[in-house]
Parts: structure tokens; sequence; C-alpha cells
């Protein structure tokens, strides 16, 4: 949109000159809309390059995530569907023939004499603000009851996220007009003349600058709501790691083809194990998978009595301590994200297996938070399944170990004296908490380059609508020049200008960055994996955002205030 606003402002004599030689209005339209479609194909041809070559560079990292948590895989090569070329190559087609539509109106407005005025235009563009920002609210209203409505899946969410994200964006120009008005009186008893008059000249420019502020105030948006929902992530899953790893030893048989260990220990290993120097209590895991009526389920017996008070509850019948007794009655646990996919909403409900002696209805006690697998898992006692499943064996073991011990030295121990015998993953606790940390960070590695790419557009869009301000305020500079403001006045003008705006975008950002934040921590990431995380909203992401739009504001507008402090006052004059 602002490159091609600047386009059509740059030949606004020209569009005047072909109307006054009998060009229509219809054609001139036309002429930029067809001028924005070629443009258009050719970015749209350069991005479809730019993807591809995008794509296999994190083809890795995709990969990787999926090695960590779902199954292992090796990707040869790089496979791309036409489909999806053809749909970016379309997006950007579409997305740049729609957004000429006002600069095209505004070159056919044009008349013959060019006596359109910006002010006229701009008198009017302040008084649709308030119609905007009422229109904005609304957006905003509808998303609040998209979110609200029942059985919304992960489509829906997408959808209320979009109309909260419109909505923000529609209140900008009021956000814009209020804050500039609010500081106004404090920038002219620090900046004197200029800053009196800078306020002035951004409110004289409305239309041209909500624009861009908007693009700004929305990326930076998304920069601090994907950083908290990160941030809250991470506290969520140390949360979790602090009260599910208990034991100072985990030792599971090696990882092949999915993220949670499903091949035997050894049982002479076991018994050995329980044998230790040093080791006071082995617990035992296994875990494997089973069919229900919903589909294939991941189930985990543990012979743990103390697991009660190793998990964080969403709900439960009853108290802690009663947990291993049901357990051993042959009711179950069962994890949110499988909780959600089940519909178990209360305790009481049950959820049917298969069995080798066919299927059996386990009674749920309860629904724990569980950040281990997106699919969910069923636990329940070891006794009661291997007295169903007639199965004996042990897919990982945690090892508690006596006051005073060295973890890392028994680990050492354990790997030397076990590995003849059979190849197994052996970490102290707090190994395996830094791996999971290690993934979890490798997961959203490539949500950087992402925040990134959103911060650079939007320094390139303030850029240019800076370039445009330049050209139409020409006449305004050389007067400026007339008047007696030296180069220096006009430069801090243009700075102070461009500051102001990226304040009023990291400002208006803040609060939509917490919406969004809120929106992806308790809707998308819900609807998607089925896990709640507890919300962590450190001042460190809203301040960082603030800076990112000032320092991406001022320095957009290095080139602008060179280019004005250097113009000579009779050729800006003579400009009209």
């Amino acid at each position: 949109y602002n490159t091609m606003t600047f386009s059509v402002v740059q030949r606004r004599d020209l569009f005047g000159t072909l109307r006054c030689l009998g060009v229509t209005r219809r054609e001139i339209f036309s002429l930029v809309v067809l001028e924005a479609a070629v443009i258009g194909l050719i970015g749209s041809l350069a991005g479809v390059g730019l993807g591809i070559l995008l794509g296999r560079g994190t083809v890795q990292l995709v990969s990787q995530t999926i090695n960590d948590l779902y199954f292992t895989t090796t990707v040869q090569a790089e496979g791309i569907a036409v489909s999806s070329l053809v749909k970016g190559a379309l997006a950007g087609l579409l997305a740049t023939v729609v957004t000429a539509a006002i600069p095209a109106w505004e070159a056919a407005s044009v008349p013959p004499r060019l006596a359109l005025l910006r002010s006229g235009w701009e008198g009017e563009a302040r008084g649709r603000v308030w119609w905007s920002a009422l229109a904005g609210g609304g957006l905003i209203g509808v998303s609040v009851l998209v979110f609200r409505a029942q059985g919304g899946g992960i489509l829906t969410g997408f959808a209320g996220t979009l109309l909260a994200v419109l909505g923000a964006a529609m209140l900008t120009g009021l956000a814009v007009m209020l804050l500039v008005k609010l500081v106004s009186p404090l920038t002219g008893r620090v900046f004197g003349l200029v800053g009196r008059v800078a306020p002035r000249s951004l409110l004289a420019s409305l239309s041209r600058i909500t624009v861009t502020v908007t693009a700004l105030m929305v990326a930076i948006a998304v920069t601090i709501g994907v950083s908290i929902m990160i941030d809250s992530f991470r506290k969520t899953v140390i949360l979790w790691l602090d009260e599910t790893l208990q034991s100072d030893i985990y030792l599971s048989g090696p990882i092949y083809t999915a993220a949670m260990p499903m091949s035997p220990v050894s049982p002479e290993i076991i018994n050995r194990l329980r044998t230790w120097p040093g080791v006071e209590r082995v617990d035992t895991l296994r875990s494997t998978s089973v069919q229900s009526r919903f589909g294939e389920v991941n189930l985990s017996a543990t012979d743990n009595p103390t697991v009660g008070y190793e998990r964080l509850f969403l709900f439960l019948d009853g108290k802690r301590d009663q947990v291993w007794e049901w357990l051993l009655a042959g009711e179950v646990l069962v994890s949110e994200p499988l909780a959600n996919r089940l519909g178990i909403r209360k305790p009481g409900e049950s959820i049917e297996v298969n069995t080798p002696q066919g299927w059996h209805s386990f009674r749920v006690m309860g629904v724990y938070y569980d950040y281990a697998s997106s699919e969910g898992t069923l636990l329940m006692a070891m006794k009661p399944y291997r007295k169903l499943w007639q199965d004996e064996a042990v897919t990982s073991v945690g090892l508690r170990l006596a006051s005073g011990m060295d973890a890392d030295r028994i680990v050492r121990d354990l790997q030397d004296a076990l590995a003849s015998e059979q190849q197994l993953v052996i970490r102290a606790n707090r190994t395996l908490r830094r791996d999971v940390l290690m993934v979890f960070d490798r997961t959203f590695t490539i949500t950087v380059a992402l925040r990134l790419q959103a911060t650079v557009v939007a320094f390139i869009g303030v850029l240019s609508a800076l370039f445009l301000l330049q050209v139409e305020k020409q006449r305004e500079v050389g007067i400026y020049h007339a008047l007696g403001f030296t180069p220096a006045q006009l430069r801090r003008m243009v700075f102070l200008e461009t500051g102001l705006m990226g304040l009023a975008a990291g400002l208006l950002a803040m609060p939509t960055g917490y919406a969004l934040a809120m929106i992806l921590i308790y809707v998308i990431n819900k609807r998607s994996f089925g896990w709640t995380l507890q919300l962590s909203a450190e001042p460190g992401a809203f301040l960082q955002g603030l800076l990112v739009a000032l320092v991406a504001a001022l320095l957009a507008g290095v080139i602008p205030a060179v280019r004005f402090s250097r113009m000579s006052a009779a050729e800006t004059i003579r400009y009209d």
C-alpha cells in the first residue's frame, strides 16, 4: 500500500496532465491497478523463489523438531508442492492489487488543474478515525464471541485471532491522534518550536502515517505476543519438570521410532539396580500404546506409590494421598491432552480400552497437566496393567539415591558396568532437565526468524511512508527553510515525528501483544495440542517491543531527515 501510494504521489502532476489531455478517471484507475499487478507478479515470483530457499534452509530445524517430539526421520530431499507455490504467488498478487485500489482511486481523483489539496482529504480522514475505531471495537467484540463459541476448533481460533488483530489495527488512527495531542504540550516545552510543529505535522498527514504505524504496531505486537507465549510455555515446562522428575537418575532403552521409550529394559539389569550401592528406591514404568474406542492412545503403567504427589492436577476426585490406592484398584489418570481428545470434563467418566481379555472400561479419577506428548497419556498402576495385559516388560527406570550421593558419578559407573549387557540411555536428573529444555528451545528457534521478518517488513513500511511524506511536504519544507529553520532543526523535526510514530506503535502494540499472547496460550495452543499453559508476562517483553518500535522508526527517519535538511528553499517552493 505504501509503495503504490508513493508511486501515485510522485506522479500526481503527470496524472493531472493526462486528465487535461482527455484521459478518463477509469483509464487512470486501470493504469495504476495494472501497474500494481505487474509489481505484484514480479514480487510474488521473487517471494516464491526466496520461500523455496528459506524452506530448504529450515528443513533441518523442522525435521529436528519432529525427531525430538514424535518420531525419527531423515529428510533426503525437499519436496515442494506446486499447489503451495501457486497459492503463494496468487496471495502476493491479489494482496498487491487489492491494496493498490485506494492509491489508484486517489490517482484517478486528481483534477485537471491539480486543485486537489491534501488538507481537505486529511480533514475527512481525522473525522473517519472515530468510525474506524468504533468498527475496530466491534470486530474485537465479535472475536471474543467467536472464541467463546461452543465446539470451536483451531480454524475458528484462527478466525477469531484475525478479527482481533484487524480490530486492533482499526484503533490505530484514533490512538495516534490522541497520543499526539496528549504529548504535544510536553514536546513543545522540551524541543521548543520544533516540538510544537512536529506533532501538528503528523496530524496533518494522519491518513498517510496511520497505515505505517499500524504495520509497525502489528509486527511488534506479534513479537510481544509470541515472546510471552514462549516464555510462558518454558516456565510451565520448568514447573512441570520440577513436579514430575523426582528421581535422581533415569534409565531407558534406546529411542528409535518415537519420543516415548518403548524398548524393554532387561529384567536382570533391573534386579541389579535394586541392589546398586547408593540406590535407595527403584521406580519402574511401562510405556506402550493400546487401542481405545477413540483410536490408539499412549499408556503408561507405573509402580511409583508417590505418583499422586508428583503430578499437577487439572481436577482430581479426592485427595492426593488416595491416588495410589485408587490406581491399585484399577482406576486411571489421563493427561490433559488426552482428556481434551476424549472429551473428559469431570472425574468419574470412563474410557474403554482393548485388552488381551477384551474391552475393559476404566474409571477416570482425575486429569493431570502433562507436556510430554500432544497426543496425551493414560496412566495406571503396574499391578492391574500386568494382570490385564500379562506383560512384564519395563521401558524406563527411575533411581532415587541416598542422601549425599553423587548422581553424575553413579551415572558414569552405571554406563561402564551396563554397557556390555544392554544399550541404555542413562541420564542424571539435571542432565535430563537440560536436554528437555534444549529440545524446547530448539523447537522455537524458527520463530525467531519469523519475528525478525515481521519487524523488517514493518521497518521497510515506515521507510517508504517517510519517503512518501517527504515528497508531499517538499513545499512545506521549503517554507520552513525560508522562515529560518536550520538543517539541524529540520532533522530534529523528522526524528521527533518518527519517534512519535514509533512510540504510538509500541504503546498500542503492548495491549495488542498481550491479547495475542492470551489467544495463543488459552485458545490456539489448547485447541492445537490440548495443553494449558501458565501465563507469564514479564515486563521485559513489553519494554523490548517498545524499544524495537522506537529504534525501527528512528532508523527509518535517517535518510528522510538528511534529505529534508539538504533541500533548497527556492526549488522546493517552486515544486507546486
